[in-house]
């Protein structure tokens, strides 16, 4: 009896490993627990060892490898990339979910100010939050915008310190605002605030999917594009990393700072996961990237500084 239950204890940590290595999580709540997959890998480790103290040497050895699995796909998260950076000027970005007009918007601007932000992403813009951010002069440093505030959690928005032109709200699943840069020095670069459907619930589930199958994918010999914003997903939904696998690279997980958690912004009511990212055109480099805390918001605001290609990079690129 004592074996069996060595056995079953292994169990889950073989399935989250099968689903998460093939990418065979469906709908709720599997979709939900592959956010604390690194949890999962931890705790694998533990109750394997503990089986193999044991002596139940089957049963601990599946564990085992099982939890290494998971461990193999964590551990890139925290060991930097350390790759050429390219000959381009820098972009920093910066994104905040202001959670429907309960976020800090002085403590934004302040945040975007101090670390000298180029591009500052908005999701969950209230009509309140961005009279707040007028008032407190957010076009002093950033003056151009493609804002598109609303009540609840639809609004959306791009501030930049450089021009923007072809200026839109996507609304092809919850509304993201979308605006080309032009940076001197570098190609045009388009943006994005992202803010697919949260997969709060069953019912959400296809909103959720649809949203995140539906980002603009990356295209390494065109448009430099660069993903800003909450994208409800880790790095262990497959359809996140098929995003990513279009020629993205995810700034966190470059800069060796993909476990530091954004969501719940406090951690006390659950662990946290990593829900707002950059994803960045693989020809952009990394320069940093971590989270800030936000007053009143359940999200941390998420940092990246970028190196984009110089102009002939881009273009030889565009070319291959």
């Amino acid at each position: 009896m004592f074996e069996g239950g060595c056995a079953l204890a292994v169990v889950p940590f073989v399935a989250w490993a099968a689903c998460r290595i093939l990418g065979l999580e469906r709908g709720w709540p599997v979709v939900q627990l592959m956010a604390w997959t690194p949890y999962a890998a931890v705790a694998g480790v533990l109750v394997s060892g503990a089986v193999l103290l044991c002596r139940r040497w089957i049963a601990g050895a599946v564990g085992a490898v099982a939890a290494l699995a998971l461990v193999a796909v964590v551990v890139p998260r925290v060991l930097p990339d350390g790759g050429p950076l390219p000959d381009g000027p820098a972009l920093r970005v910066l994104s905040a979910n202001l959670f429907a007009g309960r976020g800090d918007e002085g403590a934004v601007l302040a945040l975007a100010r101090r670390l000298r932000v180029d591009v500052l992403a908005v999701q969950e813009l209230s009509e309140t939050d961005a009279a707040a951010l007028d008032a407190a002069g957010i076009a002093r440093d950033l003056p151009h915008r493609a804002w598109y505030p609303m009540d609840g959690a639809g609004g959306s928005a791009i501030f930049s310190r450089f021009p923007l032109r072809e200026v839109s709200l996507r609304t092809d699943g919850f509304p993201q605002a979308h605006a080309v840069a032009d940076v001197p020095g570098a190609p045009p670069v388009e943006l994005e605030s992202v803010h697919p459907n949260a997969p709060v619930e069953r019912g959400s589930m296809p909103l959720w999917h649809h949203d995140l199958a539906h980002q603009p994918k990356a295209t390494p010999a065109g448009v430099v594009r660069i993903l800003v914003g909450d994208f409800n997903s880790t790095l262990d939904h497959v359809t996140l990393r098929r995003l990513i696998g279009t020629g993205y690279r995810d700034a966190a997980e470059v800069a060796g700072t993909g476990l530091r958690s954004t969501w719940p912004a406090d951690g006390r009511l659950m662990p946290g996961v990593t829900l707002d990212r950059v994803l960045a055109d693989r020809r952009v480099g990394v320069r940093a990237a971590r989270p800030y805390r936000i007053p009143g918001t359940d999200h941390r605001a998420f940092y990246a500084d970028l190196v984009l290609p110089a102009p002939t990079s881009a273009a030889i690129a565009s070319t291959t």
